[in-house]
C-alpha cells in the first residue's frame, strides 16, 4: 500500500507585513485629485490657492516682493458636508510664470498617464491687464495640449481617449440648475443625447478639465491706481457708459468664444470670498466628473453616474464682477445675443490660425484682431539707445590724415619740415617765424649805440680802452713778434639781428643769426679775458717801456 506523504504548504511571502498594508490600504485608499495653476506673476494665484484649500493667506503670500518657488505645492484633506469623512486629497501646484525653466518640471510630477484623469487645469487672467487675455489664453492652452500628449505611447492614448468621452459625455449631459422639478416630458427630453454644437470642444484632444479664471474683476470699471500700480479697464475706456460696455462685453465674448472651444469654464472672481468659493466648488465638480457611460447594446442612452460634488450656481453673464460661464452651458447663439456684431466663427478662425504656424493666410489672426480690440496700456520699457556703429579704425584715421594734410597748422611735424630749421638744431618754439626777444633787442641797441662813433673816446676807460691804446705785446718764433691785439671792431658787440625778417644777414636764417649773435658774445668775453691777462704778465721798464722781459734779456745777450 502505497503512503503519499502530504505535501508541504507554499511558503508564505518574503515581506507579509507589507503584503497586508497594501491590501488595507488599497481597500481604503483616499484618492489623490490635483489642481494646477497656470498664470503670470502677481495674477493672483496665492488667492486662488487658498480658497482651494481653505487656507489663510500666509504673510510672505501677501508681500509683493515675495520669492516664488520655481514650482509651489500645497495639500489639504476634502470632506464632506458634514466635515466627518475625507473624500479625497486635494494637491495645488502652482506655476509662478510660463518660462520653459518652469513649465518643465511640471511632467516630472504631473506624468500625464497617471495624473491626467485626476487633473483640472485653472488659467489665471488679470483683469488689470487685459490686453494680455488672448496672448496669455494661447500660451497656456498649447502648453497643456502638449503637457497631455505625453510620451506619446499606448497607455497614454488609452487614457487621452476615456478623458476626453468622460468630458464630452459631461458638456452633453449638461443640465441647468432650477429651483422647480422637472417635470416628467422635460425629464425624458433630458436623457436624449445631443450632439455637440458648433465651436465646441474642437480642441483639447486629451479633455482635460479647465477652467479661466479672470482675477480682480472689481477693477474693471475703477479709473484709480490699484495697489501693483496698474490700471483697470478705467485706464482704456473713461469712465462708465457706451464704450465701456461694449469693450467689457466684447472682451467677455472673446473668452467664451476660446473657452467653448476647449470645453472649458469661465468664471470672474473678485478678493470677496464668495467667488472665490463659487471657483471652489466648480473645481471640485470637475475634478470628480463621473466617467462616460459605457456604451450598451440597446439604443437607449445611460443616464451618468451622479457627481459626489454637485454644481448648484446658475450661469451668469450680466454681472461684471461675477460672470459664470460652466463648461457644457455656452454656444455660439448664447455668445451672439450678448451684443450685436459679434461674429464668433470669425474668432474661430481667427484663433485656428494662430495657432497654425505655418499658415501662409493674409487674413488676420486672434492676437491682431484682439489688440485692435483692446489696445496696449501696459508700461512699456525704456528704449533703448540707437546703435552705434563705429567707424573702422583704418578708415577714421585715414579720413583725418587727410584733413591735416590739407591744413598744414594742423599738422604737428610743420615744425620740422624746413630742413634749414633741422641742421639748426633748434627744437620748439624757436622755430615759429613770430618768436621775438624784445628785451634783448632793446639791450643790442642800446649797445650798440654806446660803442658808436660818438662813443669811442669813452673806451680808454675801460680795460677794452687800455688795451687798445698799447701796442700790442706777443712772442714770435725767433723774438719780439708782433700780434693782433683786439681792435674796437673786435670789441665792440655784434649788431643786433632782425628777428622780424625770415631770412636775413645775407641768407642766413633766423635760427643761425641768433646762434652766432650769442655765439660773438661768448667769444668777446673770452677775447677780452685774454688781453687782460697779458697786460698783467706784462713788467713795466726803466725807461717806461713795456716788452717781454724774455725778449729784452735775448737782446741784451
Amino acid at each position: 500500500m502505497d503512503v503519499s506523504r502530504p505535501s508541504s504548504p507554499e511558503a508564505p511571502p518574503q515581506d507579509l507585513w507589507s503584503s497586508i498594508l497594501d491590501s488595507v490600504s488599497s481597500s481604503r485608499s483616499i484618492p489623490s485629485k490635483q489642481v494646477l495653476l497656470l498664470g503670470q506673476p502677481s495674477t493672483g494665484k496665492s488667492s486662488i490657492a487658498s480658497a482651494l484649500l481653505q487656507k489663510p493667506i500666509s504673510d510672505e503670500a501677501k508681500d509683493d516682493q515675495r520669492i516664488d518657488f520655481a514650482l509651489g505645492y500645497d495639500f489639504a484633506s476634502v470632506r464632506d458636508d458634514a466635515d466627518e469623512d475625507t473624500l479625497a486629497r486635494l494637491s495645488v501646484y502652482t506655476v509662478p510664470s510660463s518660462a520653459p525653466s518652469y513649465t518643465a518640471l511640471l511632467p516630472h510630477f504631473l506624468p500625464p498617464r497617471t495624473s491626467l484623469p485626476h487633473t483640472v487645469v485653472i488659467i489665471v487672467l488679470d483683469w488689470t491687464q487685459p490686453w494680455t487675455f488672448v496672448e496669455e489664453l494661447q500660451t497656456w492652452l498649447q502648453w497643456v495640449e502638449k503637457w497631455a500628449k505625453g510620451d506619446g505611447s499606448r497607455e497614454v492614448e488609452i487614457v487621452r481617449e476615456e478623458n476626453r468621452e468622460r468630458l464630452q459625455s459631461h458638456l452633453q449631459h449638461y443640465t441647468e440648475v432650477s429651483a422647480d422639478p422637472l417635470p416628467a416630458s422635460t425629464a425624458a427630453l433630458s436623457s436624449t443625447l445631443l450632439p455637440l454644437g458648433q465651436g465646441t470642444l474642437t480642441n483639447n484632444s486629451a479633455g482635460v478639465p479647465i477652467i479661466v479664471a479672470c482675477t480682480k474683476a472689481d477693477l474693471i470699471d475703477e479709473a484709480t491706481e490699484n495697489a501693483s500700480g496698474a490700471t483697470g479697464m478705467g485706464g482704456m475706456v473713461k469712465g462708465k457708459g457706451g464704450e465701456w460696455e461694449e469693450r467689457t462685453d466684447g472682451i467677455m465674448q472673446v473668452l467664451r468664444t476660446i473657452c467653448l472651444k476647449y470645453g472649458a469654464s469661465l468664471l470672474y472672481t473678485t478678493p470677496l470670498p464668495a467667488t472665490l468659493q463659487v471657483l471652489r466648488q466648480h473645481a471640485l465638480h470637475l475634478l470628480f466628473m463621473p466617467p462616460a457611460p459605457s456604451p450598451g447594446m440597446t439604443t437607449e442612452v445611460q443616464a451618468p453616474v451622479r457627481n459626489i460634488f454637485p454644481f448648484a450656481h446658475k450661469p451668469n453673464t450680466l454681472d461684471r464682477d461675477h460672470i459664470l460661464v460652466p463648461a457644457g452651458w455656452d454656444s455660439w447663439g448664447k455668445i451672439g445675443v450678448l451684443r450685436d456684431g459679434f461674429d464668433a466663427k470669425l474668432w474661430n478662425e481667427a484663433w485656428e490660425r494662430d495657432l497654425e504656424s505655418d499658415s501662409a493666410s493674409v487674413e488676420p489672426g486672434a492676437k491682431k484682431l484682439y489688440a485692435a480690440l483692446v489696445p496696449d496700456q501696459g508700461a512699456k520699457p525704456t528704449p533703448l539707445p540707437p546703435f552705434n556703429n563705429p567707424v573702422l579704425e583704418q578708415t577714421f584715421l585715414s579720413k583725418h590724415y587727410d584733413d591735416n594734410a590739407k591744413k598744414t597748422d594742423r599738422d604737428p611735424r610743420g615744425a620740422f619740415k624746413n630742413p634749414a630749421d633741422m641742421a639748426a638744431g633748434i627744437v620748439g618754439p624757436l622755430g615759429s617765424s613770430s618768436f621775438s626777444l624784445p628785451n634783448v633787442e632793446r639791450a643790442l641797441s642800446e649797445m650798440e649805440s654806446a660803442m658808436g662813433p660818438a662813443g669811442a673816446s669813452n673806451l680808454g676807460t675801460g680795460p677794452a680802452g687800455r688795451l687798445a691804446g698799447r701796442p700790442p705785446v706777443g712772442r714770435t718764433g725767433s723774438g719780439l713778434g708782433t700780434a693782433t691785439s683786439p681792435t674796437l671792431a673786435s670789441v665792440r658787440a655784434p649788431t643786433s639781428p632782425n628777428l622780424g625778417a625770415p631770412n636775413s644777414t645775407a641768407g642766413q636764417t633766423q635760427h643761425e643769426v641768433l646762434q652766432n649773435f650769442f655765439q660773438s658774445l661768448l667769444n668777446t668775453r673770452d677775447r677780452t679775458g685774454a688781453t687782460a691777462a697779458a697786460g698783467r704778465t706784462a713788467s713795466p721798464q726803466a725807461n717806461g717801456t713795456t716788452g717781454n722781459v724774455n725778449g729784452a734779456d735775448d737782446d741784451h745777450s
